[in-house]
């Protein structure tokens, strides 16, 4: 049976790229035949000019978009980063020790049913508009699926593997590090890459309330300004931006974990 890892790079390659170049011809045609207004929506080609203008002009948002992208990169690859730090190491803790689990689990319980948003008022009040706030934010919505799917690898070790460490004389720490890790990798991954989404999402939205720069905030300015080109622009940057990087930790888990590319 023909698999899909079977298919030459090049094949991916090709095949992605024309899915792409058809997609966005068909947009500038929707555009162009009049099917969809202009004013409603923007042409690729209009798009393709508007960032080449946005490169140094900074109207609406009083910022280029390169200073856009900057913002938003070093304050959500900051906020994964702490929360993929913190969560990973709390969630195998706590899935493979009892007593961490025991006093760790009740709060993380109560602050996990809390929508990142939701946090966005009392923030501002502490911490104040800024990029503290915005990390704080994007800390704590990067911050529970890595907690969750590090937690649930590692509960899933097999007792097997585990049984016979045990009897050829490893410790609990041993077993830890040895079996519980190597086997909790493929979830935890799984985690890092849910962790990433959210936190690029909830980058953008905290960006729209609670910034002055950033690409959620150019998005914002763009529709109170009544710039459907700059609101498109902004929201095509980041679906390229989150596509690339998602491709890069894609990359990083298979250098992770090679058994599982086979």
């Amino acid at each position: 049976m023909y698999k899909e890892k079977d298919r030459p790079l090049w094949l991916k390659l090709i095949l992605s790229s024309i899915g792409i170049i058809v997609f966005f011809v068909i947009w500038e045609l929707v555009v162009v035949t009049g099917l969809v207004s202009s004013d409603k929506l923007v042409a690729p080609t209009t798009l393709l000019a508007t960032f080449i203008d946005k490169l140094n002009n900074v109207v609406p948002d009083g910022n280029t978009i390169l200073v856009h992208i900057g913002t938003s990169l070093k304050l959500v690859l900051g906020g994964f980063a702490l929360s993929c730090v913190i969560g990973v190491p709390l969630g195998l803790l706590m899935g493979f020790f009892k007593p961490f689990k025991a006093f760790f689990s009740p709060i993380f319980e109560i602050v996990r049913p809390i929508p990142p948003l939701a946090w966005i008022p009392i923030v501002i009040v502490v911490l104040g508009i800024g990029i503290k706030s915005e990390l704080f934010i994007i800390f704590i919505a990067a911050f529970v699926p890595c907690v969750i799917n590090s937690y649930t690898g590692i509960s899933a070790t097999n007792k097997v593997l585990l049984n016979v460490a045990k009897t050829a004389g490893a410790g609990k720490a041993q077993m830890f590090f040895k079996v519980g890790i190597p086997s909790a990798l493929p979830m935890i991954f799984v985690g890092i890459k849910v962790s990433f989404g959210s936190a690029w999402a909830t980058l953008v939205a905290a960006e729209m309330i609670a910034s002055s720069v950033g690409l959620g905030y150019m998005i914002q300015q763009g529709r109170q300004a009544s710039r459907p080109d700059i609101v498109l622009l902004g929201m095509i940057v980041i679906g390229i931006i989150g596509a690339v990087l998602t491709w890069i930790l894609g990359l990083l888990e298979k250098k992770a974990i090679p058994w599982k590319a086979k």
